[in-house]
């Protein structure tokens, strides 16, 4: 189709690779946002689930760490389960992103969107 044009049709090649990359980066933007996954703390006391976007989608408290005494200690929980989910699902993310770009040629470990 392009035979012949040289650089141009290289150029139209790299055009249709950028424009398949921008929909396969579309469609995993929208997969993010399905993906769930759920950090915990206090061996399961407290547990968070989020999206791999890291919107905190639930979290759960087992009734028994009820207590006024102990008021602080269940806050560091519940932080903690938040701060467990969100860094499992920037790991998620990351994951996803990687699968998507190894084709590129990119360098191992570059962080997209840029």
């Amino acid at each position: 189709m392009l035979k012949g044009l040289g650089q141009l049709g290289d150029m139209a090649k790299m055009m249709k690779t950028a424009q398949e990359m921008q929909a396969k980066m579309a469609q995993l933007q929208d997969d993010l946002t399905r993906i769930t996954v759920e950090g915990a703390s206090g061996a399961g006391l407290v547990t968070a689930t989020a999206t791999a976007k890291g919107e905190l989608k639930s979290l759960s408290i087992d009734p028994s760490i009820f207590s006024s005494d102990d008021k602080e200690m269940v806050e560091d929980l519940i932080l903690a389960a938040v701060k467990d989910a969100q860094a499992k699902a920037a790991e998620r993310s990351q994951q996803e992103m990687s699968r998507l770009t190894e084709g590129l040629g990119l360098p191992a470990g570059m962080k997209l969107p840029f």
